[in-house]
């Protein structure tokens, strides 16, 4: 495997940066599904048509038949709403990623390169909640250069800007689905400090959880 390293984002990253984080993120949509199903009103609703309808018809066939299609309808719907939140990133910060991170002051974006070509990023800008706060977003790596520590060292790179910078703590989110991204900064001394259920009818409805994550650089130091 070819070494890497990390410099700062560039115009012309900007196609594959943003093909990047779409097919990180895309890759949850299965997670996601299963947890869906897990959410025991979930199962309920499907048991009890399942039973309803074997009890009505007398027949195996169109219960499987019925619950397999809602199955299918389900994972087409979360899907088209994961796509929305991926567009919206899109247009957001990832619309004109120079001047959101690039050209602000106290923000930044960093790419890891191999072999010429871009297999991670990593982005910061500071809190609109606290002054002395940075918040760490967009990390992604491509799937076939996982477990190479290069998440860890973009994770570093963010660390080591904001202590540069003079923050006191560096945060960031990640979703319920996130196991890997979780054992991964909390190994590079990320700590949970909060976690909550997405205000919103959807989020609430499918338990969709948010945990904060914070390093403290003063304890660090």
């Amino acid at each position: 495997m070819s070494d890497y390293k990390i410099r700062a984002y560039q115009d012309s990253d900007y196609k594959v940066v943003r093909e990047l984080f779409s097919a990180g993120m895309s890759e949850y949509v299965p997670s996601i599904c299963i947890h869906v199903l897990k959410q025991p009103w979930v199962l309920f609703v499907l048991t009890c048509m399942f039973i309803c309808l074997l009890a009505s018809s007398k027949s195996l066939i169109l219960p499987v038949l019925a619950v397999t299609l809602v199955l299918a309808l389900g994972r087409q719907l979360l899907g088209y709403f994961w796509e929305m939140y991926l567009d919206h990133c899109l247009k957001e910060d990832l619309q004109d990623i120079s001047k959101t991170y690039m050209h602000s002051n106290g923000s930044c974006f960093w790419v890891a390169e191999a072999d010429e070509s871009v297999i991670g990023t990593v982005a910061a800008k500071p809190s609109d909640e606290k002054e002395d706060e940075l918040i760490l977003k967009r990390m992604s790596v491509r799937k076939d250069f996982r477990g190479l520590g290069i998440a860890k060292a973009l994770s570093r790179e963010v660390i080591r800007f904001a202590r540069k910078g003079g923050y006191r703590s560096v945060t960031l989110n990640t979703l319920m689905v996130q196991h890997e991204a979780k054992r991964m900064y909390e190994s590079v001394g990320f700590k949970k400090y909060i976690e909550f259920i997405l205000p919103t009818v959807y989020g609430k409805l499918i338990n969709f959880t948010i945990s904060k994550y914070r390093f403290d650089l003063l304890n660090a130091e």
